[in-house]
């Protein structure tokens, strides 16, 4: 007789990772940007899952009550204006109808079951679209915004770099983290909040009026999304650190409750 003991309260906690699906020498491939899956390895102290765009083949209740978190990454690809109600033009694209299918539906299975969720960019405009808000396709192009989009500079660092301060919600949870008003952030992004979704707190908002950050209202546990990129070195940036950390934590609080039961199985040898 030989015995396996259950899942020690000390696993760390499994983050999932929706894909992107692209086509590289003309076949399919899902993908995830390296510097996600780093962070959620070195600076939320957990282990990345990478969940395919596979729209409703997927289990979304199934898969959620096996994940301790859900990390909605940023992309090359925006989300398709029809699920805002929008007509689709070029101005949009590119589009990833796959990614959509699958993170739009699994965000609100996500918040029903109380997993902490971490939204970055195109993550945090999918979250406002899949409450309900709607996008601005190009914010550049929107009368009285700045430009946010990506810089022209070969060097990551510089891409990635501050580009402009953003003013935190009094009382709300990234000022909290921040210990602060204002956080100085990157930008590489041309849609934007246009509608915020009535699900959502504004969190912080640029100079221009492009909201920066959004929480999602009375939920169960961290659930925030962030129009910057902290996943980029976020161990040389302290704010960037205290939301991973934050974000680990509540990960670590839900595994805790998954791994509760301490009894052993006996298997006949």
């Amino acid at each position: 007789m030989s015995t396996i003991p259950a899942l020690s309260l000390e696993s760390k906690p499994l983050i999932g990772l929706p894909a992107c699906s692209r086509i590289i020498d003309s076949m399919p491939y899902h993908t995830v940007g390296d510097k996600y899956l780093r962070a959620v390895t070195e600076a939320a102290d957990s282990v990345p899952l990478v969940i395919p765009a596979f729209g409703d083949l997927l289990d979304l209740p199934d898969l959620v009550s096996r994940l301790d978190g859900l990390l909605l990454t940023g992309s090359p690809s925006n989300v398709h204006p029809s699920h805002y109600d929008t007509p689709a033009t070029a101005e949009a694209e590119p589009h990833d109808p796959h990614r959509d299918a699958t993170t739009l539906p699994l965000i609100q299975a996500a918040l029903d079951g109380g997993l902490p969720l971490l939204a970055i960019c195109r993550g945090m405009q999918e979250l406002n679209v899949a409450l309900g808000g709607t996008l601005h396709a190009r914010v550049h192009e929107v009368p009285g915004r700045d430009d946010h989009r990506r810089p022209k500079h070969e060097d990551l660092h510089v891409q990635y770099g501050p580009r402009h301060e953003v003013k935190l919600s009094a009382g709300g949870e990234m000022a909290r983290l921040a210990g602060g008003e204002t956080l100085m952030v990157n930008s590489l992004h041309w849609q934007a909040v246009d509608r915020l979704a009535p699900g959502l707190i504004v969190e912080a908002i640029a100079p221009d009026g492009t909201i920066e950050a959004v929480a999602v209202r009375g939920a169960q546990a961290f659930a925030l999304g962030v129009q910057w990129h902290p996943e980029y070195r976020p161990l040389d940036d302290a704010f960037s650190t205290r939301l991973f950390a934050a974000f680990g934590a509540a990960a670590r609080m839900r595994a805790a409750s998954r791994h509760r039961p301490t009894a052993q199985v006996s298997i006949a040898t």
